[in-house]
Parts: structure tokens; C-alpha cells; sequence
């Protein structure tokens, strides 16, 4: 157990120090757990999640397409339309892009909002660094909404067997969905707080930008619909939604391909597929494959439950804080990744059911990401695309959106849980 141990610790280490080599790490670490034995060759396919890695996959290549037909431009102009001055398209701006990231994967939500922002922020000469900002966090706390919206919550879902529609009502009680919603209404009102001085008029009468092709969307709606038509299915394969974005991605190549007649219309979707986060993901499924035979999962959770003396309620505000303080430095997959086996095995030692553990996991994580410039990707997204706009985003910038952000959103979800499924 010690040398499992001791690999996963390290690799953790490096990961955080050599961030722009993460995936290879996680990747050399799972071959160090295979070759060594901690890892048995016949429980290598049982480890990876193909569902998660399918499901990112064809997700990805849909957005790109989604992207490239000028649809979120679109909708964008038209909530701008709407609003009287930039105190409002801010917060406007914070909620479109937290409702598309309820759907879409939060990088490519930042970057299909954020040009927007940039685009008016120049026209009124305002300062687009806390617009971006807002973005990104924004798009960090939906993603948790829906079993399609991030990662972490696609991991969830395929770990504890969720449906798409387990998000909104799950045994019985309203699910995560509306924690998140409470969340986002109170951390929308902090938005407005921030922005108080910016009341600067917008402009009106500017011609709205032209949708070059509405499949895209079709699809991209499609696939939810089909998700959660796919839920409804009793004893349907483990990889089922992972099949669903997948094939609806072939049909978005093909069709791309018959209207432009290009090898590269097939490739350059396929090239918007981030291979590094599933590179990423497949590392780390076989890392926690090799420390799970090897008993790390089982002794960390004995050693939790001693720690929480059974207490239900210290476990679960533990959970969510720590996760809250961990993802503010640490990327939040790889540790959900960790912590969905450990809960598991908790809540079975406990004699317990695992859901209020499971999303107060998920809760904490994912709004974690949202305290530091380098707790989430949608973040270093965002300060990129204001670095090569030529702003450089400071420390202060961030602590003084995201902090209060996380506060008003991860509180009442906290308490939503607990006085939910305790």
C-alpha cells in the first residue's frame, strides 16, 4: 500500500508544479501502476470510464461546430438588446453564460461569451478584465447544474449511475440543479454589487450577428433531448450517453463535410476536442485503479470515518469545505476523480446513502475552482483571452470577484443539501 502511496502523492505533486505537462504525468503514472503490478492487466479496461471519455469527446466536437455557426454570438446580441446600461449586460453577460455552461463544457462557454464581452467593453472604453472574470465563474458554477455540464458532473453522473433528469429530482426531492439555481441568483446579486459604478449606457441600433447554419444547434439540442429520452431506459449499457454525443458528432461531421466539400471540415472540429483533459482522464482513471486494488480507497475511508466519529454532518461540512480550500489550488477533476471511490467506500462503512456526500463533493469542487486564477480551466481561459488582448489580470482582480462569488453560491448550497437529503 505505501508504494501506491507514495506514487500517487508525488504524481499529485508534480501535476501541480509542471501544470502544462499534467497529462503526461497522469499518464506515465497509470503505465508506473501497470508495469509495477499495483495495477493487474485484467483490471485495466474495468478502470477506465469509456462513458466519460465519450461523452467529453462528442461533446467537445459539437460545441465546435455549435461555435462555428455564430449561434452564441447571436444570442448574446440579443440579450444585449435587452439591457439599459453595462452594470446589467455584466450581469446578463454572467447568467447567459452560466445557462449555456449548463450545457456545454465551461472552456468552451468562455470562449464563446467572452469576444462578446470584449467587443463591447471596447465600444464603451470600460475595463474588460472583471466582465471576463465574471464569465468564467459564472460558467464554473452551472457546470455543476446538469449531468452534461462539466466534467466533474459528467464523472458523478456515470459513477453513481445518475440520469439527466436525476440532476432536477432524485429520489424523491429536488436534486442539485436548483441548489446550483439558488446559488447562481445569490452570486448574481453579488455580480450587480461589484458593478455598482459602471452605469454607462449601451449603445443600440448595431445589426445583429447572422447564424451561418442552424444544424449545429439542432444538434446540440438534440443530444440533450436524447440524454434524457436515454434515461428513461432501464438496463441500458454503461456507455450509452457516451454513444449518444458521439454518433451525434459523426452526423455533425458528415453533414459539415457535404456542405463544404473539405477534408478539413471534418478535422477541424475534431481538432477542438481537448485530447489533454481525456489524456488527463485516462491517467488518472488508472492511477485510481492501482491505489483501489491496492487498499488505499478502503484504509481512506475507515480513516475518515474514525475522523468523523460517524458523524454525518461533520463528514458531509468537511467534504464540502476541504473540497472548497483543494480545488482553489488544485484542479478539480483529478480530485474528484479520487474522492468519488472514497466517498463510496465511506458511505459503506457508515451504512449510509451516499448522495449527500456525493454532491457536496461536486458542490464544493466545482465553485472551489472559482477562489484562485488557476482553480478551474474556465479561468485560465479567460485570463488568457485578456492577456493576448494585451490586460494583464492581477491576483486582487480575481480574489475580489471570485471570493465573494463562491461564498454566495457554495452557503445556501451547502445548507440546501444537508436540510435536503441529511
Amino acid at each position: 500500500m505505501i508504494p501506491a502511496i507514495a506514487l500517487f502523492a508525488v504524481t499529485y505533486v508534480l501535476m501541480l508544479i509542471f501544470s502544462k505537462y499534467r497529462p503526461y504525468i497522469a499518464l506515465a503514472s497509470g503505465l508506473i501502476f501497470i508495469i509495477t503490478g499495483m495495477l493487474p492487466a485484467g483490471q485495466i479496461a474495468a478502470s477506465i470510464d469509456f462513458n466519460v471519455l465519450m461523452m467529453i469527446a462528442g461533446t467537445m466536437g459539437l460545441v465546435a461546430l455549435f461555435i462555428e455557426s455564430k449561434m452564441p454570438s447571436l444570442l448574446a446580441d440579443l440579450v444585449m438588446e435587452k439591457v439599459p446600461n453595462v452594470r446589467w449586460a455584466a450581469v446578463c453577460l454572467s447568467l447567459f453564460a452560466g445557462v449555456i455552461s449548463a450545457f456545454v463544457d465551461n472552456v468552451a462557454t468562455v470562449l464563446m461569451i467572452a469576444p462578446v464581452a470584449l467587443e463591447i467593453c471596447k465600444k464603451l472604453k470600460t475595463n474588460p478584465v472583471p466582465f471576463i472574470i465574471a464569465i468564467a465563474v459564472s460558467s464554473n458554477l452551472q457546470g455543476a447544474a446538469t449531468l452534461v455540464g462539466d466534467t466533474t458532473a459528467i464523472m458523478l453522473g456515470s459513477y453513481a449511475g445518475m440520469s439527466f433528469l436525476d440532476f432536477f429530482w432524485y429520489m424523491g426531492k429536488p436534486s442539485i440543479f436548483f441548489a446550483v439555481e439558488l446559488g447562481a441568483a445569490l452570486s448574481a446579486l453579488i455580480i450587480y454589487i461589484l458593478f455598482r459604478k459602471e452605469t454607462g449606457a449601451i449603445p443600440k441600433g448595431a445589426p445583429r450577428t447572422v447564424v451561418t447554419d442552424y444544424v449545429p444547434s439542432v444538434l446540440l439540442a438534440g443530444t440533450i433531448v436524447l440524454l434524457i429520452a436515454a434515461s428513461f431506459i432501464p438496463n441500458k449499457p454503461d456507455i450509452t450517453n457516451g454513444l449518444i454525443c458521439c454518433a451525434l458528432l459523426v452526423i455533425g461531421l458528415v453533414y459539415n463535410y457535404m456542405k463544404k466539400k473539405t477534408v478539413e471540415s471534418v478535422l477541424a472540429p475534431l481538432k477542438e476536442i481537448d485530447v489533454q483533459t481525456i489524456g488527463l482522464l485516462l491517467g488518472l482513471f488508472l492511477m485510481i485503479g492501482g491505489i483501489s486494488n491496492m487498499g488505499v480507497i478502503d484504509a481512506a475511508a475507515h480513516l475518515l470515518a474514525e475522523l468523523g466519529g460517524g458523524n454525518v454532518f461533520l463528514l458531509y461540512t468537511v467534504i464540502v469545505w476541504a473540497s472548497v480550500l483543494i480545488s482553489a489550488f488544485i484542479d478539480n477533476i483529478p480530485y474528484v476523480a479520487t474522492m468519488l471511490p472514497v466517498i463510496q467506500g465511506l458511505a459503506a462503512t457508515l451504512g449510509i446513502d451516499p448522495t449527500l456526500l456525493y454532491f457536496g463533493l461536486l458542490s464544493g469542487a466545482t465553485l472551489g475552482g472559482n477562489c484562485t486564477p488557476i482553480g478551474a480551466s474556465a479561468n485560465i481561459t479567460g485570463i488568457g483571452i485578456l492577456r493576448r488582448d494585451g490586460h494583464e489580470v492581477r491576483n486582487s482582480d480575481f480574489f475580489r470577484i471570485g471570493i465573494p462569488f463562491t461564498l454566495a453560491a457554495i452557503i445556501p448550497a451547502y445548507l440546501y443539501f444537508w436540510f435536503i437529503f441529511a
